[in-house]
C-alpha cells in the first residue's frame, strides 16, 4: 500500500464545490454572527453599521477577495483532474485562514463593543460570501452547461 493509494483523490469539480461551500459557509456564518450584534441595539444605529459593513464588503469584495478567488480557481483549473480533496486551497491558504480564524477569537473577545466588530465580521463576511459566487458560477458550467469555458478563467 502506498502513500498515493491512502490520498483522498476528487475530481476538480468536487475541488472545485467544496471551495465555493466553504467560501459560502464562512461568509454566511461572520454575517450572522453580525448580525446578531446587530439586532440587539438600536435600529437606526444598527442600519447605520450594517449599512457601513456592507459598502466596505463591497469595496473589500472588488479589490480583495474577488481577486483572490479567481486567482484560486485558475489554480483549480490547472491541477490534474484527480487531486487531493485538501487541495482546494493551498498550504498558505491554510496559514492564512489560521491567522484570520484566531484574528476573529481575539477580536470577539475583545473590549471592542460588539457592534463595532460586527462592521469587520460584515465587511469579511460579505466579500467572502461575494466571492463565493466566482466557484458556483464556474461549478454551473462545468457540471450544468458542460461547458468549463476555462480561456475566461486564465484570462482573468
Amino acid at each position: 500500500m502506498t502513500l498515493n493509494s491512502l490520498k483522498p483523490a476528487v475530481t476538480k469539480s468536487w475541488l472545485i464545490a467544496i471551495a465555493g461551500l466553504m467560501w459560502t459557509g464562512v461568509g454566511v456564518m461572520l454575517c450572522r454572527l453580525a448580525y446578531a450584534w446587530l439586532a440587539v441595539i438600536n435600529r437606526g444605529m444598527a442600519a447605520s453599521l450594517g449599512l457601513l459593513g456592507v459598502v466596505m464588503a463591497l469595496v473589500v469584495y472588488y479589490f480583495g477577495f474577488s481577486k483572490i478567488a479567481r486567482k484560486n480557481i485558475k489554480r483549480l483549473c490547472l491541477l490534474t483532474e484527480r487531486t487531493c480533496v485538501f487541495a482546494f486551497q493551498t498550504w498558505k491558504g491554510y496559514l492564512i485562514i489560521g491567522f484570520m480564524m484566531i484574528l476573529g477569537i481575539i477580536l470577539r473577545n475583545s473590549a471592542i463593543p460588539k457592534q463595532y466588530v460586527a462592521i469587520i465580521y460584515t465587511t469579511i463576511g460579505g466579500a467572502i460570501l461575494l466571492s463565493s459566487f466566482h466557484y458556483h458560477g464556474l461549478l454551473w458550467k462545468i457540471v450544468v452547461q458542460k461547458n468549463p469555458d476555462q480561456s475566461r478563467i486564465s484570462q482573468r
